[in-house]
């Protein structure tokens, strides 16, 4: 079987907003949101900067027993979720006579292990830190709360793969379907925001510096850019089979044409050239499509001085003759994680549907490598038909997802 996948629903709780209408406007305003969290600096944070959502209450969502198993990152997942599943026209009873899957992004739980583990230190009796406390704390915690609370009897599986771990989700969610082992799959990527769970990476001195001026810390491909800046949230996208689709009358708000992964088989946390062009150049063979045909390409660029670099030598290397516009929504969202590869596909979507490209805030002086591209460093109103969207991550994985505007 070779069938097509379309996106029919889509939902955000992102840092520059928590519905797609706040985040619609945040994209074509270019605004951030990266704050000072003073928190962070009392915990010991060299950098306390970071983009920040606010604290869902789900108490008329979620029973008692349910809201016990679930951490931050599923809060935030499950919020997003329920935007997708009404942006879809998916009604709860639907779960009941449709096999549908899950497939979500997360590579880590920090918080609801530090919290367990301190109430065993403290009293020393495991017994008190309560039954939720393992379904809170695996990295599949997302999709074991998520596919029993929605009662879903399809693929059950998280994908741990660094920071294309959203990416990859939509990616391989795009394969299932394709060919025929599922009609509906719900993807998407969560990254909790807390301090324990940035404070190894912290560590690393990854981190801008820059404390005073929070929203013009993350400078994607300037050559003034000193370091990434962490966020997180959840973003879900429902996909599924054309036909499933049609069968439903669901919206269909664009189509999956292509997956691109490589491994790059070097540094556990430089990135290279080769790998990124490889995933790129995949996708694009998978799609059937040209270079030349794609608009726009939403760029992993954290931040960070040498991977940032890299990536622009390998969209050049793939790109250089058409030269698509390009930017980086991680200047204004900062990095988010194992979510990043979902919400920026998102992200694209939403410029795709409404005619424009998100600038590549913060980008005032290119370097060697990003004045070869295209770079939007205001937004720029223009249709577009096919967009291409990178991720990257820890350990080499690459991750990059063709998307196409819908035409029956």
């Amino acid at each position: 079987m070779d069938r097509r996948v379309v996106i029919t629903g889509m939902g955000i709780y992102s840092c520059i907003g928590t519905s797609l209408e706040e985040v619609k406007q945040s994209l074509y305003e270019g605004k951030s949101g990266i704050v000072y969290d003073e928190e962070r600096k009392e915990f010991g944070f060299q950098s306390a900067i970071s983009g920040m959502v606010p604290k869902p209450d789900l108490k008329n969502l979620l029973s008692r027993r349910q809201r016990i198993s679930v951490g931050e990152e599923t809060e935030y997942a499950y919020m997003a979720t329920i935007e997708a599943l009404k942006n879809a026209k998916i009604e709860d009873s639907y779960f009941d006579e449709n096999e549908v899957g899950i497939l979500y992004g997360n590579d880590s739980v920090s918080k609801a292990i530090i919290e367990a583990t301190d109430i065993i230190r403290e009293k020393k009796d495991t017994a008190l830190i309560g039954s939720g406390a393992i379904f809170k704390s695996m990295n599949s915690t997302v999709t074991m709360n998520l596919s029993t609370i929605f009662r879903l009897r399809g693929v059950n599986m998280t994908i741990s793969a660094a920071c294309a771990s959203g990416s990859h989700s939509i990616g391989l969610g795009f394969l299932l379907i394709k060919q025929g082992m599922q009609d509906m799959i719900i993807c998407g990527g969560a990254q909790e925001i807390n301090k324990y769970a940035m404070a190894s990476f912290d560590g690393l001195g990854v981190f801008s510096p820059n404390e005073q001026e929070p929203a013009k810390a993350s400078r994607p491909f300037d050559a003034g850019r000193d370091g990434l800046v962490p966020s997180g949230g959840g973003a879900t996208l429902i996909i599924e089979s054309y036909e499933s689709a049609v069968k439903r009358g669901a919206p269909i708000i664009a189509e999956i044409i292509g997956y691109g992964f490589s491994s790059n088989g070097g540094h556990i946390s430089t990135p290279n050239v080769e790998g990124p062009a490889t995933a790129m150049r995949r996708a694009l063979e998978q799609a059937g499509v040209h270079p030349s045909e794609v608009g726009y390409i939403n760029a992993h660029a954290t931040s960070t001085p040498l991977g940032d670099a890299n990536e622009a030598k390998a969209i050049h290397e793939v790109f250089g003759e058409s030269n698509p516009h390009v930017s980086s929504t991680k200047s204004m969202t900062g990095h988010e994680c194992w979510m990043a590869g979902a919400s920026e596909v998102i992200y694209s979507t939403i410029m795709m549907q409404n005619d424009f490209i998100a600038p590549n805030i913060n980008f005032e002086n290119p370097d060697e490598d990003s004045q070869k591209l295209n770079i939007a460093t205001e937004t720029v109103n223009k249709k577009f038909d096919i967009y291409l969207s990178n991720s990257f991550g820890f350990g080499g994985t690459n991750s990059a997802v063709v998307v196409k505007k819908f035409k029956e």
